[in-house]
């Protein structure tokens, strides 16, 4: 059987030498959910937030197979920490499952120029506002397919306010593009940033970026990112992180 693992203890070390913030959210039991394959002593355990879930301990078919009841979308990016767990997702998901390359960037609390981030963010081109996200900006952005991910893990302003943070660039008044807190854990968040199609090749995402992470700085947080692509990494970089390692996940349609 699979059991939600309310006591984290148990599974820490389990998921001890992986580097991920999501993980931590799970474990720190600030957002996400832990299960695994016994309540008191596990050897295989999933930490799922938002879109993510990642396995790891020994390889478990039950588990890489689990969806949790209130889970309601049909989509998923599954991790592995292993190839044997590669396989149990290959051939539980079959087609479902299509494998792609993430891109890790170094955690390193002390890299940053603010000076450089905030010529960036002064290189918005005239006409566009940035400011921090509000609740009305939250509620804007929680109705737009673009700009939803923003906002979606925190169930309301309330709960965004507490945990979260962002930023967003407006036209009349209307978010085009922003940088938010795609999940939180205790001393910082995992950045999240998009722009409307519209929108795009501007300079707004990097100017939402260099902003979120002088707010980030201000507060003594650590604005952490992972990239989905290239690009993304790209723009990390010009922000002012460093690669860390690339590694497989596997998008999941019709989970």
């Amino acid at each position: 059987m699979i059991y939600e693992i309310e006591n984290r203890e148990n599974v820490s070390a389990i998921f001890a030498d992986w580097d991920e913030t999501i993980i931590w959210s799970c474990l720190q039991g600030v957002m996400g959910h832990i299960y695994a394959n016994d309540k008191e002593r596990p050897d295989s355990a999933m930490a799922i937030l938002g879109d993510f879930c990642f396995f790891a301990g020994r390889p478990n078919r039950e588990l890489a197979a689990y969806k949790p009841e209130w889970f309601n979308q049909d989509f998923i990016i599954a991790v592995p920490k292993s190839q044997q767990w590669a396989k149990e997702i290959e051939q539980h998901y079959e087609t479902k499952a299509k494998k792609v390359t993430r891109y890790a960037m170094k955690k390193e609390p002390d890299i940053f120029d603010k000076d450089k981030l905030q010529k960036i963010v002064e290189q918005l081109p005239s006409g566009y506002i940035i400011t921090l996200m509000n609740e009305t900006m939250f509620e804007d952005c929680k109705k737009e397919k673009w700009s939803s991910d923003l906002v979606s893990q925190y169930a309301d302003y309330i709960a965004y306010q507490a945990l979260g943070l962002g930023v967003v660039v407006t036209v009349d008044g209307k978010p085009v593009a922003g940088a938010s807190s795609y999940s939180s854990y205790r001393g910082g968040i995992e950045i999240e940033i998009d722009t409307k199609e519209e929108y795009r090749r501007r300079g707004l995402a990097s100017a939402c970026g260099a902003k979120l992470i002088l707010e980030c700085l201000d507060r003594g947080i650590y604005p952490s990112w992972d990239a989905q692509n290239l690009w993304s990494v790209g723009l990390a970089e010009k922000l002012g992180y460093h690669f860390d390692y690339k590694y497989d996940a596997y998008e999941i349609r019709g989970y």
